[in-house]
């Protein structure tokens, strides 16, 4: 294979965009640089996940009730650190922490956004080596600066978001993320230990072949999803049915194969969760985002979910995401069911 020596990084990609808004400060372009740097350090340790202390439980419950692992806090405790350093962020929303952490020093009371974050998704993957993720979500701070952050900065609709990214920890580690112009993938290059733009203008196809949902929780879903499993299932040529159906139980994992593959991600109410289980502002919103810069849709299975206004950090909501065509026909399924 002939070597690219033409490969963009993910500061240059970041920088070139920065020049192309006049004006831009270089403030979210730094704040970015610093998620980068995260990311490469998180990435080491899932690699060495088995080689040195950092696999199992913490001993820990965070807020959600849900079993800390060593890799949770490390995930954590490492982001936070980067968002510090930055000199740009001045609070942080994440899964692991009850209430949200605050800069209180002078350069923190001056930055300009705060940071909502799931700091490593499908925790509970990790001890069997199945990719991972971690999920981020920016807001421009609505409280002054100089001022110490507060609560309503995060209370802001998904649509006020100035960016949001995921990255996966698989085969390869991918960064992928918008500024609401389109959806860029990076790849970590462990040679040179730098992103690199490998996935530009990511569009994700109207129809796909694959749906992603928990079907061991069938018998709690409500008629409308149920009655949309067994479409999925049926067989029909010209659709292209019956589709596959692949689960992960990663909500990064499964929505990067769909977006470049074509798919729905499901995650609905149940009849033991009336609110479904997936995180508004640290999981759907940024998720959303992406799925909407690259042409699909998401939904909580009524109202677009960039457009719900959230209560709290740890607010949860059901969530629909995926080809605009899938999407559709799930929510004619939801439609019906729910005026019968």
């Amino acid at each position: 294979m002939t070597e690219q020596f033409n490969v963009q990084t993910l500061n240059q990609f970041i920088i070139q965009r920065q020049s192309e808004y006049p004006g831009a400060k270089g403030e979210l372009s730094r704040l970015l640089h610093h998620i980068g740097i995260a990311a490469k350090i998180i990435n080491r340790a899932v690699n060495k996940a088995g080689l040195v202390d950092i696999l199992g439980e913490q001993g820990d419950q965070n807020v959600q009730g849900e079993d800390q692992q060593k890799l949770d806090v490390f995930a954590d405790s490492h982001f936070i650190n980067a968002l510090k350093a930055s000199g740009e962020c001045c609070a942080v929303a994440s899964e692991e922490n009850e209430n949200i952490i605050l800069f209180e020093d002078e350069m923190g009371r001056n930055g300009k956004y705060v940071f909502c974050m799931d700091p490593l998704d499908g925790s509970s993957n990790i001890d069997v080596n199945v990719s991972i993720g971690s999920i981020f979500s920016i807001y421009e701070r609505i409280s002054p600066r100089g001022e110490v952050a507060k609560i309503e900065d995060f209370l802001q609709e998904g649509t006020k978001q100035v960016a949001a990214g995921y990255i996966i920890y698989g085969s390869s580690t991918m960064l992928v993320y918008t500024t609401g112009n389109g959806v860029n993938g990076f790849t970590l290059d462990p040679s040179i230990g730098e992103f690199c733009l490998s996935h530009p203008n990511i569009k994700t196809p109207k129809s796909g072949t694959i749906y992603s949902i928990n079907e061991g929780n069938y018998i709690n879903f409500h008629s409308g999803v149920k009655k949309y499993i067994k479409f999925c299932q049926e067989k029909d040529a010209k659709s292209k049915r019956p589709y596959t159906s692949r689960y992960i139980g990663s909500l990064v994992a499964d929505f990067h194969r769909n977006l470049l593959k074509g798919g729905i991600f499901i995650y609905p109410q149940t009849n033991k969760n009336s609110n479904g289980k997936l995180r508004l502002l640290y999981e759907c919103n940024p998720i959303a985002f992406i799925a909407e810069q690259a042409g699909g849709k998401a939904t909580d299975g009524k109202q677009r979910i960039l457009k719900i206004a959230p209560e709290a950090i740890h607010q949860r909501v059901p969530f629909y995401t995926g080809s605009t065509n899938m999407m559709k026909k799930a929510e004619e399924f939801l439609d019906f069911f729910d005026n019968i």
